[in-house]
This record gives structure tokens, sequence and C-alpha cells, in this order.
């Protein structure tokens, strides 16, 4: 049995960058490694300059995500549906970076996604030569050092993020099927293989340049409550 920390990420906007170049900033449809990796560095106040902080924390922890089809409100009988929308919000950026690393003269229109009425669950799992302990991360989330967003710093949460304490589990997705409501897409990292493989360029390379290495996650399907 291993212990697991469990995130509710629920807010009106969230963005989950992927592979850009500033006139065009996708989101993921679920939340990346890069992107959580910065919301715990955030709550635990490491710094982006930290290198060393920022590795420790990488090699500590494991994610698994599920997409939630629906979430419960406190003022609500039943609980309330939530389906993903992906929208783009468009920018205009003076002095924008060109290929070659110079400004641009001109202005660039930026398109930028955004998830809205989104809402996930994630278990977070120590790896074996962890680091980090998971009591340290959850201390952090409950009391955070720096404001933690949902992907970009427009993107604020609604809730708090830790969900109550940690749970014992023989797997992520049994940690998960403890999370009312259940049912829905898992993407799962680590031992938790699928027939359903997929390949993702998430993994924050730390340096003195922002480059990211790829990472293979696995698709489940929960099923929901009878």
């Amino acid at each position: 049995m291993s212990h697991y920390l469990i995130l509710r990420l629920d807010g009106p906007m969230q963005a989950w960058g992927t592979h850009t170049f500033e006139d065009f900033r996708p989101s993921n449809l679920f939340p990346t490694r890069s992107g959580l990796l910065g919301l715990l560095g955030a709550c635990l106040g490491i710094d982006r300059r930290d290198h060393t902080g920022l590795e420790q924390l990488a090699a500590s922890v494991e994610f698994t995500v599920r997409v939630d089809r629906a979430v419960r409100r406190p003022d609500a009988e039943n609980p309330m549906p939530k389906a993903a929308v992906k929208l783009p919000d468009f920018h205009t950026v003076i002095a924008a970076r060109k290929v070659d690393g110079s400004a641009n003269k001109n202005p660039v229109v930026s398109r930028r996604e955004y998830l809205f009425d989104a809402s996930f669950t994630v278990a977070i799992g120590a790896k074996p030569d962890a680091t980090l302990a998971l009591e340290t991360i959850a201390d952090a989330l409950r009391r955070p050092c720096y404001t933690p967003v949902l992907g970009r710093r427009s993107c604020p949460i609604t809730r708090p993020l830790l969900e109550g304490n940690a749970i014992e589990a023989n797997d992520a997705k049994a940690a998960l099927a403890t999370v009312l409501p259940i049912g829905g897409l898992i993407y799962a990292e680590g031992d938790l293989i699928s027939a359903q493989p997929l390949r993702i360029r998430d993994v924050p390379m730390h340096g003195h340049h922002r480059q990211f290495g790829t990472r293979q996650v696995y698709v489940h399907k929960e099923a929901p409550c009878s």
C-alpha cells in the first residue's frame, strides 16, 4: 500500500501549456507534468532559478490525473456536470521574439488557448527515491508560499487545492476511486500501464534555457458509479 495526496483543480479558466512559440500558446486537455510541478513549486516557495530544488521536486513525485465530468458543490444536492471547452483568447504583443531570437519590429497577434469549465482530480504519489516527503508537500498546499494558479496567472483557483489528508491505496487509480464523483478518463505515468499509451512533451529540463523532454502516459477509462 502507498500513500497519495489528492488535489482538486477547479476554476473558471485553466491553461496547461504545450509546445509553443510566442504567437500561439495552446493548452493541453489535461494538466501537464510541467504545470503541476510549477504549481507545487509555487506552494513550496521554490524559485524558478533554483534548478536543484526543482529537480528534487520532479524526482520525488508522480502524477495521475482524472478528467472529472462533474463536481460536487456544498450548496447543491447533485453533482454539477462539467464539460471542458477549449477557446482562444487574442493578445497584441509588442517586440515579440522571432525564430532567430531577435525582436519583431511589428506588433504580433498572439493566440492563447484556455480551458473553460474544466475540473480535474490529481493523485500525487511519491517516487521510490523521493527526497521530498508527501507531508512536506501537503503542508505547502495548505499554506502556499506563492499564489497557486491553474496553469497561468490569469487562471485563479476557486477552492482549496488539497482534498483532506493523504490516503492509502494499492495504486493511484484506486486512490482516485475513493474521491467522488468518479468516472472519466485517467492519464497515468509510472507503472500504471494500459493498452493506450500517449507520448507527451511536458517534462521540464532545468537549465539556462526553457526546454522540455517527453514522457509516456497511459490512458485509462474509469467507470462511473452505478
